[in-house]
């Protein structure tokens, strides 16, 4: 028997997530139907200033999935080919919104395959529906007290009113 036919198939799903959206959700659970782990890296370095610290984005990851032992929340530093070998993983799984998406994610796809050439990178559509959203319009609507239930889970959108002071509570 092939000793790759009964390995665990990981993939990760490296990004920011500040914060998760509705659409991070959905290519999730759709990436579940084709792998048998997905580890949700969140990146520790990034460019942009974050809303949430990498702590509280682990722990909303933590709280929406938590019925789902096969997902799993985890920062991570440097490259991420290294954390995907060190994770056992064969492929990152990305999702595109639109075609402004595909020219970065076939850039990044191109360097991390000429870093390993052992990883793939495999790419979901993203739901029509989450097409629009972006962790980046959530926190501009959401700062100017814009309603954006529905477009992230319920401990993500708890958080966005205790962050911006628009608590229903």
């Amino acid at each position: 028997m092939d000793k790759n036919f009964c390995k665990k198939r990981i993939a990760v799903y490296p990004g920011t997530f500040d914060p998760l959206t509705n659409g991070h959700v959905s290519l999730i659970r759709r990436g579940l139907e084709v792998f048998d782990q997905i580890i949700v890296a969140v990146a520790w370095d990034t460019p942009k200033t974050p809303l949430f610290s990498l702590e509280e984005r682990l722990e909303m990851i933590d709280e929406v999935f938590a019925p789902e032992p096969r997902v799993i929340g985890e920062g991570f530093q440097g490259l991420l080919v290294d954390y995907v070998r060190e994770r056992g993983g064969s492929v990152i799984l990305r999702g595109l919104r639109a075609t402004s998406d595909f020219e970065y994610e076939f850039q990044m796809a191109l360097m991390n395959r000429r870093l390993n050439r052992g990883l793939q990178t495999m790419f979901l559509m993203t739901d029509y529906k989450w097409l629009y959203i972006s962790s980046t319009i959530i926190k501009e609507a959401a700062k100017l007290h814009g309603d954006v239930q529905g477009l992230v889970p319920e401990p993500v959108l708890r958080r966005l009113h205790q962050k911006y002071g628009t608590s229903k509570d």
